[in-house]
């Protein structure tokens, strides 16, 4: 059985379009950058920590399979997590304005056997925003809980002039490295 090591729903809804049958373990994985620690590896590491998490809950269930995946928005070397409250949001949006960051979200399957990893990286280009343009959109209340302080599924998705990668993956599951992923492991046809 596969399991979704998240309290995401968005990486439900994205695992759901795969046309797959899960369960989920809701997890409280500490998401704290180490020193010198590069961004890639963050992710990677704590995409690993909630599978891994994961897979103790419920290493008695026969043949479970747990996925987990972190998602992260970084500028100029520093990861933007979730914003801590809009203050911090209003000051990421701020930064974003005008510019291109990157999104790298890394996806951890595991059972008692194996795991493995992929990690998807997209290039995303925000349009200049208004004080106006990030006080309307934190009114929609989308931007809290979200790495880098926006949904790119929801309002801000006005705000992209440029994808350059996978827009599931900036929504939190990069959909084609998760189904490959998978596939080795007997989840997928």
């Amino acid at each position: 059985m596969l399991y979704l090591a998240s309290q995401s729903p968005r990486r439900a809804e994205l695992l759901t379009r795969l046309g797959l049958r899960f369960g989920r373990i809701d997890l409280d994985i500490p998401e704290h950058r180490q020193p010198g620690e590069a961004a890639e590896e963050y992710v990677r590491r704590v995409a690993r920590e909630k599978a891994g998490a994961g897979l103790l809950q419920v290493m008695s269930a026969p043949e479970a399979v747990v996925l987990g995946a972190d998602t992260e928005v970084v500028l100029d070397d520093e990861v933007f997590g979730k914003p801590a409250d809009l203050a911090d949001a209003a000051a990421m949006l701020r930064r974003l304005s005008g510019r291109s960051h990157l999104v790298i979200s890394a996806v951890s399957v595991v059972n008692a056997g194996r795991e493995a990893q992929a990690v998807s990286r997209s290039q995303v280009s925000f349009a200049a925003l208004s004080e106006a343009d990030i006080a309307a959109y934190l009114a929609t209340g989308e931007a809290m809980g979200k790495a880098g302080a926006y949904a790119i599924q929801g309002y801000a998705e006005c705000f992209v002039e440029r994808l350059d990668g996978s827009h599931s993956g900036v929504m939190g599951l990069p959909l084609h490295e998760t189904a490959r992923l998978l596939k080795q492991f007997g989840v997928m046809a």
